[in-house]
């Protein structure tokens, strides 16, 4: 089998997985978009995912992202930054994302604005939510508290458009309660800004939970394009 045809059988059965989902949740599956992670793969199963179908890929580490986003500049595709985001790094990650999916805290606004400013081309902007108890180990987010001030920051940015929340669950819980508290935080949310109403949630093993507590776009990485490389 080549790798064309090993993607497009994967990407057929997520795709499927997405509508099933929809259909169960009484959704439309064209409200749900499709984000492929492609950390660690090579530009030529960009280029073939392209081929394919896929308009956005999501990519979680600055200098990779980068070099990939240049590399396949002809493809018209949709370039979305998910990693941790340091504040040094903001401006030049600006230059090439498309939307942005991990601001997590104000700091990172300023240069987002001022890389958005250079390029000359509004960028999306996520406010990533933590969906961890207090205290805990957890991957980065916005405590709820401060998601607020984080997403008022984003909207009087220059350069910037504030499109929504991201969040991913905590290891170790199940998905669909983690997933149950983002969506309360989002009803919570959306009143006071309207127009933010993407919500990205839910990857290769817990999609169907997300869909069904409103995601609009889904991250998916490992069932599309398999196991990671080693070799990074």
């Amino acid at each position: 089998m080549s790798r064309r045809e090993e993607l497009a059988g994967n990407l057929a059965a997520v795709r499927e997985r997405i509508d099933v989902a929809c259909r169960a949740a009484g959704r439309a599956p064209e409200d749900v978009a499709l984000v492929v992670v492609t950390k660690y793969f090579p530009a030529s199963d960009v280029r073939l995912l392209a081929e394919l179908g896929v308009t956005d890929v999501g990519e979680n580490r600055h200098q990779e992202a980068q070099a990939k986003a240049a590399e396949c500049s002809d493809l018209g595709l949709r370039w979305h930054f998910i990693g941790g985001l340091q504040s040094n790094k903001a401006a030049a990650v600006a230059a090439y994302a498309d939307v942005v999916e991990s601001v997590d805290r104000s700091k990172l606004v300023a240069p987002l604005s001022r890389g958005a400013v250079e390029r000359g081309q509004s960028v999306d902007v996520l406010v990533q939510v933590s969906l961890d108890p207090p205290g805990a180990d957890h991957r980065s987010g916005c405590p709820v508290a401060e998601l607020s001030a984080v997403a008022s920051a984003v909207e009087e940015a220059e350069g910037l458009r504030l499109a929504g929340l991201m969040a991913v669950a905590p290891l170790g819980e199940d998905p669909g309660t983690a997933f149950d508290r983002l969506a309360a935080v989002r009803a919570e949310f959306l009143p006071a800004f309207p127009q933010a109403t993407a919500l990205s949630a839910g990857m290769s093993g817990d999609l169907e939970a997300a869909i069904a507590r409103g995601a609009t776009h889904v991250r998916v990485g490992s069932a599309v394009l398999g196991e990671r490389p080693t070799i990074k």
